[in-house]
């Protein structure tokens, strides 16, 4: 019985079985997990033809594994299922999303394209590693408006991230990649995913992800990935070999399990963040809300009171860092995510100091919102309940009307 072609494949289906196809033939059911450092092979000079081709292309091993810093299956077929949900040629898998965006850095740097242009906001590690020239670049930022006339003969890269972090302000990709020429574009996918958006479908040559989040998707692994055509895929195979930013396989084999319910878990959790959005947006506790016109699991707020208090009094939420998991997170950006950036940066993405970031899991609706509606009032609840212990030899004040 014929499959259906995998380019004509829904993307439900496709996060199902893409990098899967051979395990029938091979008697099995599940991915293998393959945790080998070093392969043994008695051709010593076919591996050195194969290695002297690896350095001069940087292109796939064809043929068995070699060494773990090289090629590793399980992390191949999670690269090859990211690249079919992304539309892209190829993708080459890290060890963190940070260690994927330097390999990428690293790539245009030894081409001799130094300048990258970028727009805030950015995650906050992005920008630091793009402000500080740790790794010899030059970064300019700029408006969307403002990308074209930036762009010099020596700039090698144009970074956006598209919703932002932790804002969620979108851009239109399609303009942007006009406005790039030549000059590759890059795209930070990883709130979107490509459940709600394919980068590479409007223009973009490099699609960015922190895999830890919803590729993952259950807070246990840490990784990141690429997506883009065969030929930056050699060069970046070739900088992952050299620096040793490794995916390692039980991380893809995690990885490449998680896409299995991406489409799932991305729609269901959207349509929650859509109904706290809207009730967050109706409260006069709060004085503005960010959420995403292509939907997604992110929404971001900004609180008439003090941020920590909220952050202090969720407790069905879990207040840290990341975001992506199957369970709902909170942070205050200015505190953690982005605390690295200078403060006038912050200010300048538009990430104030009362801005709060929630990323929306799979719980029910109506208990993250009782959880949501008892961190905002935590503080005046509790001066309310100092104000109304009776004092020695006094009387309780009388109760405040209630408040719509």
């Amino acid at each position: 019985m014929e499959t259906t072609p995998a380019t004509t494949r829904s993307l439900a289906t496709e996060a199902v079985h893409a990098g899967r196809e051979d395990l029938a033939a091979l008697g099995l059911h599940a991915a293998p997990l393959d945790l080998s450092t070093t392969y043994p092979s008695h051709d010593s000079r076919a591996e050195a033809a194969r290695l002297d081709e690896f350095a001069a292309t940087g292109a796939q091993l064809t043929g068995p594994p070699v060494y773990a810093r090289l090629d590793n299956p399980t992390v191949a077929r999670f690269e090859q299922a990211l690249a079919r949900l992304e539309g892209t040629e190829t993708a080459v898998a890290f060890a963190s999303g940070m260690a994927a965006l330097t390999a990428t850095l690293l790539a245009r740097t030894a081409a001799g394209l130094r300048h990258v242009v970028a727009v805030r906001p950015l995650y906050g590690c992005s920008d630091h590693l793009l402000s500080s020239g740790l790794l010899g670049t030059e970064v300019t930022w700029v408006d969307p408006a403002g990308i074209a006339e930036a762009i010099r003969p020596e700039t090698g890269l144009v970074i956006v991230e598209s919703p932002a972090n932790p804002t969620l302000a979108e851009l239109d990709l399609r303009a942007l990649a006009h406005s790039c020429g030549t000059v590759p574009l890059m795209v930070d996918n990883t709130f979107a995913t490509p459940v709600l958006q394919r980068p590479h479908e409007s223009g973009a040559r490099i699609v960015l992800h922190s895999a830890t989040k919803y590729l993952g998707g259950h807070g246990d692994v840490l990784g990141g990935v690429i997506a883009c055509d065969e030929e930056f895929a050699r060069q970046l195979r070739q900088i992952r070999f050299a620096t040793g930013g490794v995916l390692h396989p039980l991380a893809g084999y995690l990885l490449l399990r998680g896409l299995s319910t991406l489409p799932v878990r991305v729609r269901a959790q959207s349509a929650t963040a859509a109904v706290l959005a809207r009730r967050l947006a109706d409260d006069p506790r709060v004085t503005r809300v960010h959420y995403p016109k292509l939907g997604g699991a992110m929404v971001a707020f900004e609180v008439a009171g003090d941020p920590h208090e909220v952050i202090a009094g969720v407790r069905l939420i879990t207040p840290a860092v990341s975001l992506g998991s199957v369970d709902t997170l909170i942070q205050h950006p200015g505190s953690i995510s982005h605390r690295i950036v200078a403060e006038d940066d912050r200010r300048t993405g538009g990430i104030s100091d009362r801005l709060l970031r929630m990323s929306v899991g799979l719980e029910d609706a109506e208990d993250l919102w009782y959880d949501l509606d008892t961190a905002l009032s935590a503080r005046r609840s509790a001066t309310r309940d100092l104000e109304e212990t009776p004092r020695p030899g006094g009387r309780s004040p009388a109760p405040e009307p209630a408040r719509r």
